[in-house]
């Protein structure tokens, strides 16, 4: 690991660390712990779970999130880059999926081919989750992680010196700042919120996904060596399918997405069993090369219900010196591809931010806490509350249920480009100076 902590001085002489717990152990949980040390504060991570996972295949990660990557802790993207994977092409091609006949018309007529955007805005490098995560706990310090801690409840009183987290097994601990990264069902949401609160809940999308790792020969066989080495997506009525190639080639991911008219019947499992043939029956008039494709699915799938915070977004993401980040905070569909982007440039924000209340004495660390815990809230949340709400209509776009684009794909392409440039046309320097002002602000006042 390395020294990876630093003595934080303030003008008046050393300042002791602050002490942050980070509850979640996911992929944002741990770039944010990463940015914390990075600027010498004492974080654990306190995780559910007994001991690191990741469910999905793949995740992809904009320039945008790269940069506040490398500004976070420089290891984040290091070990991004080890693990990831840049699309060749300049440009991501999106195909009509249901209309073609025959394979050599899904892949050479032009008229299938329903538009392209250039690649370079977004810039995604993906990578498998589990390979990103591990090679980012890799770089943890020892002893900075508990596991098996479901978090019941916390107590955050006028006057405590520390904030006081209650856990499952019944232990105990003391932070002076609590950031829940503990993910779409997060605890910490609703204790923050409210457990009655209706956005303590997320909401049934209406979306089913599929996600598997198939052979690269098998996704050259039934796409063509053209689109299987790219990123692309195939579109249709009530489904599309998002696909390119992971971990230097040797695996092609599939994620596909199916309109589901029904209600998910557990919303507190979003996992069900499921089968290829499920996925065939509803793909079965589409054009050869996708049906070919599914064929390359496993027997035995798992679907996964899409749930996100589109129909009641949180109000706020900080109180007192607790607050949520990530999908707690503003958990998204994936159809933008951008949701776990969001949570790397939340993570920006309060490393800043809290860097900044570690200069200070002691004695007015309480106040400033949670001054910097509202600036980051005041400034994150029109974003990342935009984001969730585009990709829940980026997905209806894809599978021509928009009804203003429908299967247009002129008007396709016209929302999708806008959409897209608002997530990698944006300023970083801005958002972290916006933060500081907006903490300076409330710094100032005694209520906010």
């Amino acid at each position: 690991m390395g020294d990876i902590q630093r003595n934080c001085q303030g003008h008046d002489g050393p300042k002791p660390p602050l002490d942050v717990a980070v509850v979640g152990g996911g992929i944002i949980g741990v770039v944010t712990a990463l940015g914390f040390l990075q600027r010498g504060m004492n974080v654990v991570i306190y995780e559910r779970a007994a001991k690191f996972e990741e469910i999905g295949a793949a995740i992809g990660f904009t320039g945008v999130a790269r940069e506040c990557m490398q500004r976070l802790n420089p290891r984040i993207l290091e070990v991004l880059r080890q693990v990831g994977q840049r699309s060749p092409h300049e440009t991501v091609r999106y195909w009509d999926g249901f209309h073609p006949r025959t394979k050599e018309s899904a892949e050479q007529e032009e008229s299938s081919l329903l538009f392209d955007v250039p690649q370079q805005g977004l810039a995604f490098w993906a990578c498998l989750r589990s390979h990103f995560l591990c090679g980012m706990v890799d770089q943890l310090p020892e002893g900075s992680v508990q596991f098996g801690k479901q978090l019941v409840n916390y107590t955050d009183s006028d006057g405590s010196e520390k904030v006081k987290l209650h856990f499952a097994d019944a232990t105990t601990a003391e932070a002076d700042v609590v950031i829940g990264c503990d993910g779409i069902h997060s605890a910490t949401r609703k204790l923050l919120l409210g457990k009655e609160h209706p956005a303590s809940n997320p909401s049934y999308s209406h979306k089913l996904v599929f996600r598997a790792l198939v052979s690269f020969p098998g996704a050259v066989a039934a796409l063509g060596a053209d689109k299987a080495s790219d990123q692309c997506l195939h579109l249709g009525p009530g489904a599309h399918m998002v696909s390119f190639p992971v971990n230097n080639g040797a695996m092609y991911n599939i994620v596909l997405a199916i309109h589901d008219s029904q209600e998910w019947p557990d919303p507190y499992t979003m996992t069900a069993t499921s089968t290829r043939e499920e996925v065939s029956s509803v793909m079965e008039h589409w054009g050869p090369h996708l049906t070919e494709i599914i064929g390359l699915l496993p027997e035995k799938l798992t679907k996964y219900g899409v749930f996100d915070m589109a129909e009641n977004p949180a109000p706020t993401y900080a109180s007192g010196r607790v607050c949520i980040a990530g999908d707690a905070a503003h958990a998204s569909s994936p159809f933008h591809g951008s949701g776990a982007c969001m949570g790397v440039e939340d993570a920006l924000v309060l490393s800043e931010l809290l860097d900044h209340v570690q200069s200070l004495p002691v004695s007015a660390r309480p106040h400033s806490l949670a001054a910097a815990l509202q600036a980051f809230s005041t400034v994150r949340i029109e974003r990342s509350q935009w984001l969730v709400q585009s990709s829940r209509e980026i997905g209806d776009i894809y599978e021509w249920r928009y009804p203003d684009t429908g299967e247009d794909s002129a008007k396709c392409k016209a929302e999708f480009e806008w959409r897209t440039k608002k997530i990698w046309d944006f300023d970083v320097d801005a958002m972290v100076a916006e933060s500081k002002k907006e903490y300076d602000k409330l710094a100032t006042s005694t209520v906010y």
